[in-house]
């Protein structure tokens, strides 16, 4: 596959969908793809299928079509898959994958399993919208799709700090601002704008916080009544565990708050060496090396205590020359 025109070529109708908890490169590899369609194959019906996006993302175009249900159809001639590593991360929507006529995975997790009939996966790259990018022609790039591509590119690499950050990834970048993109406002009110609400809960959780391993790993937890306390929702946690990993000497963050159901949802970070995505596919989820999320079941201590357990393991085969 060297483009998404070849995909499309035949399809009467298409599906997409990301993964559950869509973040920014999900919801921004989505939007552009769905844009893309819905701008140059308008004789194709397509479809987008996500959870309910955070609020930061609705001024991406045509964020308001996307549909928070399932599809009416049973079946659909092509299903893309978009920032999922494995058919789970789908939710509800697996159902519709499997019955599709033909699937197509695009994604640059470490831990995708190639689900997919047609799989277009290099862990290496940024994120999936840098991907999307390389899968359109420039020339058929619209403003409005640069914005997508561009939200979940910089939501990805943190503002292109992250090691994933290439030469190839900051190129897309400029091509894209040169497609004339408020740039410096989607940073502003995707990154950096935030309510009272998500400042307090997040306050609450620094304030909460516990080092480990002689300062090399932190670790913090918000529990379901804080959040209601806070009124916060899942949503308004974006970004904690980013800054719990800034705090000087920390090399691993962990986050975890509580789902309602007796889970809690675990988000890992990492700067340089501990590779958090092998710790998340050990307990069921995936990710990335720096970044990566599950869920544990349990007593909120008892877990980090393990997860602590498991980034001191990393860094003492790292200290004896085994990782």
């Amino acid at each position: 596959m060297t483009n998404l025109d070849e995909l499309l070529s035949g399809a009467g109708s298409v599906t997409i969908a990301g993964h559950i908890r869509p973040d920014g490169d999900c919801v921004g590899s989505c939007l552009a793809a769905y844009n893309y369609i819905r701008t140059y194959h308008r004789e194709i019906r397509a479809g987008l299928y996500l959870e309910p996006i955070p609020h930061i993302f609705r001024f991406l175009a045509r964020s308001e079509e996307i549909i928070h249900g399932f599809p009416q159809e049973e079946q659909t001639d092509l299903f893309l898959a978009l920032d999922c590593g494995d058919t789970g991360r789908l939710g509800g929507m697996a159902r519709w994958f499997q019955t599709a006529k033909k699937t197509v995975c695009i994604d640059h997790h470490i831990s995708n399993t190639g689900f997919a009939d047609v799989n277009y996966i290099y862990p290496e790259k940024s994120s999936t919208s840098e991907l999307i990018f390389e899968l359109l022609p420039e020339e058929r790039l619209t403003k409005e799709i640069a914005e997508c591509i561009y939200t979940g590119m910089i939501h990805d690499t943190g503002l292109f700090q992250y090691s994933s950050t290439s030469r190839k990834t900051m190129e897309a970048a400029g091509k894209l601002m040169e497609l004339g993109i408020d740039y410096p406002g989607i940073v502003e009110k995707t990154f950096f704008a935030r309510t009272y609400s998500q400042n307090r809960i997040m306050g609450l959780a620094l304030i909460k916080s516990c080092l480990h391993l002689d300062g090399k790993c932190i670790s913090s937890v918000i529990t379901e009544a804080e959040m209601r306390e806070y009124g916060a929702a899942p949503r308004h946690l974006e970004g904690i565990v980013s800054q719990l990993r800034v705090t000087k000497g920390v090399e691993a963050a962990i986050f975890l708050y509580e789902t309602g159901d007796g889970s809690y949802k675990v988000s890992m970070r990492s700067a340089d060496q501990v590779d958090v995505s092998e710790i998340a596919v050990a307990h069921g989820g995936g990710g990335h090396r720096r970044a990566a999320g599950f869920s544990m079941q349990g007593d909120s201590a008892e877990s980090v205590r393990i997860l602590v357990g498991e980034v001191a393991g990393q860094l003492k085969k790292l200290q004896r020359g085994d990782g």
